[in-house]
């Protein structure tokens, strides 16, 4: 495998039309790192990606490899691997040429080839199926044949576009482990585009949130999840409450018809919106320290075997989520009967209000 890259894009701007699909887009991957571009259909990600494959030319910007400006060349001279969502297997071809193909194009000798595809056949463990078609694989199995062709031309940069989204769930859940696996084993820096929050979370080093073509947040899967920058991250990672407070008097906040000490970062601000994650909602139990203790009457509750999820209406302030360790007690709730949630003061974050408010505190 060549030696792995740092990537940086640069100013990178594309539009369609009227449409700026990317408005200005800073990155600075590390090399060997694991990559991934997470946001709602329609953010940029994989217009991001594409313009890194070659495939899109930007407007404005640069992208370089290493110390390599590649954001002029022709994508079949960037020396990067891409994984694509639909697999992109030739039909007519073997499993061994198909993995072969791009070290056909390259003219590597014959003999080299044949070593090289065997042993990437042996990594992503299609050893045994190298003569077969496509239409002889199930979906598993014709991804790992992608992801062995990006792989076995030793590329600076691997590139995959939601390459588990085909997937059943079971599948997507071992593959996405065996993927980082081989990255880890090979240390490819890699570029990984999702709108599955769990998936980006559990796989990569690096997490950058992106909404309406700009990047809202670049950092490590636990500052992305506890330490959003602002509202939109905290809102499009993982489920969350959000409930408008208000200054009530001198450092205090009113929140939920009570009052709650206000963050010295929330001084003088009018408007403001909190948020607390659901599985920091507790119900039915005392609350330690300082905190709310908020009585609700039971909407629905879905106990899932690990935990259960319960929505409770709080008198004139709408619904909360809670997500609670599933006690024989708590799943015997049923709709209609009161319960008591209790929100720690330490577990609130403050968002300035809009879609994308920055966190206050």
């Amino acid at each position: 495998m060549s030696s792995t890259s740092r990537v940086r894009i640069q100013n990178l701007r594309k539009s369609y039309g009227s449409h700026v699909a990317l408005k200005d887009i800073d990155l600075d991957i590390p090399a060997g790192a694991f990559f991934t571009l997470l946001g709602p259909s329609g953010c940029g990600k994989t217009t991001l990606l594409r313009a890194i494959a070659g495939f899109h030319q930007q407007d404005a910007g640069d992208i370089l490899v290493g110390e390599q400006s590649i954001g002029r060349l022709g994508a079949s001279l960037r020396n990067v691997g891409m994984v694509f969502q639909d697999y992109a297997v030739f039909p007519h071809l073997s499993v061994f040429d198909n993995v072969a193909f791009g070290l056909v194009q390259r003219k590597v000798a014959p003999d080299e080839i044949r070593q090289r595809v065997q042993t990437m056949l042996q990594t992503v463990q299609l050893d045994a199926l190298g003569d077969r078609l496509p239409h002889q694989l199930s979906g598993g199995q014709q991804q790992r044949v992608g992801l062995a062709r990006a792989m076995v031309i030793r590329p600076k940069v691997l590139l995959m576009d939601e390459p588990l989204s085909n997937l059943d769930a079971k599948l997507r859940v071992d593959l996405r482990r065996d993927i980082r696996q081989l990255q880890q084993e090979f240390g490819i820096t890699t570029i990984y585009v999702t709108h599955d929050q769990e998936e980006a979370l559990s796989i990569s080093d690096q997490v950058c949130v992106m909404y309406d073509g700009v990047v809202q947040q670049v950092g490590a899967p636990w500052d992305i999840y506890h330490r959003p920058q602002n509202r939109f991250v905290a809102s499009f990672v993982g489920a969350n409450n959000f409930l408008p407070c208000a200054p009530a008097s001198a450092g205090q906040m009113q929140l939920l018809g009570q009052t709650v000490v206000a963050p010295a970062a929330l001084s003088g601000a009018a408007k403001v919106v909190a948020s607390v994650r659901p599985e920091k909602v507790r119900v039915n139990q005392p609350l330690p320290g300082a905190g709310l203790q908020v009585p609700g009457v039971l909407r629905h509750a879905m106990f899932t075997g690990r935990e259960l999820q319960l929505a409770v209406d709080v008198a004139g302030h709408g619904s909360i989520e809670a997500l609670t360790a599933p006690l024989e007690a708590m799943v015997a709730l049923r709709p209609g009967e009161t319960v008591q949630l209790g929100i720690p003061a330490s577990d609130l974050l403050f968002f300035a209000p809009g879609d994308t408010g920055r966190r206050l505190a």
